[in-house]
């Protein structure tokens, strides 16, 4: 989940030896994932009866999926709230800002599938000089981290309770072996970064003496390398400051419930009697399907899994094509719009944004870089040398 950014940050020129990605290459890559979600679109409704699917999109409740609307409009600007708490070791922004890169982001990820995963970071130093590039990338990648644990864990933990029909015992008890699976490596994952973060100086260092000595490794991909480990430490304070995690926590909290409570709205829309923990088996299901980076906001893989997971519960076939082509246009859409709104009002200029998301562009803000002492990191240090002394 967290390559796209890492890999755009690293695909940087050096002294003319490597070459950026043609932009013939990069059609023929875009139309081969169009090509990708239409057969995947094709093999999801090949079987359905579209008469059907219609119907019940046309019986669903309009009232319910307005307020469902509502909610992830919310749940947006609490990912925007949170984006502030991750770039506030890094340095300040405001609100407006963070809300209109957040929507323009995730409409671009709608409109272009993962490729336009990096528009949001591009977007935000763009309209605000005072965010660098790399602190905007970085931060990302943290977020990543966050959601793919909120995730997890909320699809694990339901599972516990979760009482999926009796015909699929069987298959149940995979998916909640997979489940559990998927929160150890998530842990571990975030374990992980927390002991890069506590000993980032000598992690960094040491690596930095390895690079030196790999002469055929160019200049600047070595420096570019080591600028984002360090923004990464940086940022990864969350993680081991109390009141920054908590912080941080929260407001992870805070979107995961909206987008928890509008798909449950979807749900009743349709007039699915389920509760919450039922959405939640969903949301897991629809996690999977949009890891597909095809365009469409991983279109054919979000409605083919996000179907799955509601014939698994019963429901019929034709409903369950509804509701996750509805449920889609719902957590997508008010991005949609909203990035929509921002650029007929010209709050983003095209040209520019192309500019800032190329890799030279990345690659001078990577360089020019000026990465300020960690006062916390500092002090933590300082107390694991006493103690050890």
């Amino acid at each position: 989940m967290l390559s796209t950014e890492v890999k755009f940050l690293l695909r940087l020129p050096a002294e003319h030896s490597i070459k950026l990605k043609s932009s013939s290459r990069k059609y023929i890559e875009f139309g081969a994932l169009c090509a990708l979600a239409v057969g995947i679109l094709w093999w999801f409704g090949r079987q359905l009866d579209w008469g059907g699917v219609r119907l019940a999109v046309s019986q669903s409740n309009r009232y319910l999926l307005g307020l469902a609307v509502l909610v992830i409009c919310l749940a947006y600007l609490f990912r925007a709230y949170r984006w502030g708490a991750l770039l506030a070791p890094l340095g300040p922004t405001s609100l407006s800002h963070l809300f209109a890169a957040t929507t323009v982001g995730f409409g671009a990820v709608f409109l272009m599938g993962r490729m336009g995963e990096v528009v949001r970071p591009a977007v935000l130093p763009m309209r605000d000089p005072r965010v660098r590039a790399s602190s905007s990338f970085v931060t990302i990648m943290v977020e990543r981290v966050y959601d793919m644990m909120a995730v997890v864990v909320l699809f694990a933990v339901n599972l516990l309770w979760f009482t999926p029909p009796t015909n699929v015992g069987a298959e149940f008890s995979r998916v909640r072996i997979a489940g559990i699976v998927l929160l150890v490596l998530s842990i571990a994952a975030v374990a992980g970064l927390t002991w890069f973060r506590r000993r980032s100086k000598s992690i960094i260092g040491s690596l930095e003496k390895r690079l030196d000595r790999l002469r055929f490794i160019p200049v600047r991909l070595r420096r570019a390398l080591i600028s984002i480990l360090e923004q990464l430490a940086k940022s990864l304070r969350v993680l081991v400051d109390a009141r920054e995690l908590a912080i941080t926590i929260a407001w992870t909290a805070m979107v995961w419930a909206g987008i928890t409570l509008a798909n449950w709205l979807v749900l009743r829309a349709f007039g699915l009697r389920f509760g919450i923990s039922e959405a939640i088996f969903i949301l897991g299901w629809s996690l999977v399907g949009s890891l597909v980076p095809t365009p469409g906001g991983a279109a054919g893989a979000f409605h083919a899994a996000t179907a799955a997971g509601l014939i698994f519960l019963g429901v019929t076939r034709e409903t369950a094509a509804a509701v996750s082509i509805v449920m889609h246009v719902v957590d997508f859409g008010p991005a949609v719009v909203f990035g929509f709104f921002y650029f007929v009002r010209g709050d983003i200029n095209l040209t520019r944004l192309r500019s800032l998301m190329s890799p030279e562009a990345v690659e001078h803000a990577v360089d020019d870089e000026i990465i300020k002492p960690d006062v916390l990191l500092m002090k933590q240090q300082r107390e694991t040398v006493t103690t050890s002394e």
